[in-house]
């Protein structure tokens, strides 16, 4: 029976030849960084009762649970995707002129 390769497929099949069996330490610790970047911890966080009843709103809104919308909110935050919109506007003010 013939498979039909896709494209990424048969540039594996190109370069088999090219790839190195790795040792069993360097598979653990690859194993342990995929199980540790998927997992979740549960924290305990004081908010201003304000902000709170904003965020429920807002996530309220979107249609999610307000825990999720937090959790994408300090994602973006630590990993530099948080863009402040009237910042954002701004600088496209002033580019644009």
């Amino acid at each position: 029976m013939k498979y039909k390769l896709s494209q990424e497929e048969q540039e594996i099949e190109k370069n088999a030849d090219q790839f190195v069996e790795i040792s069993k330490s360097e598979k653990k610790e690859i194993d342990d960084l995929i199980n540790k970047a998927g997992t979740k911890k549960a924290i305990t966080l004081r908010l201003n009762t304000n902000d709170l009843e904003k965020i429920k709103f807002e996530a309220d809104k979107s249609g999610m649970p307000y825990q999720t919308l937090i959790n994408s909110i300090l994602h973006k935050y630590v990993t530099d995707q948080l863009v402040d919109e009237k910042v954002f506007q701004k600088l496209k003010e002033i580019v644009s002129h």
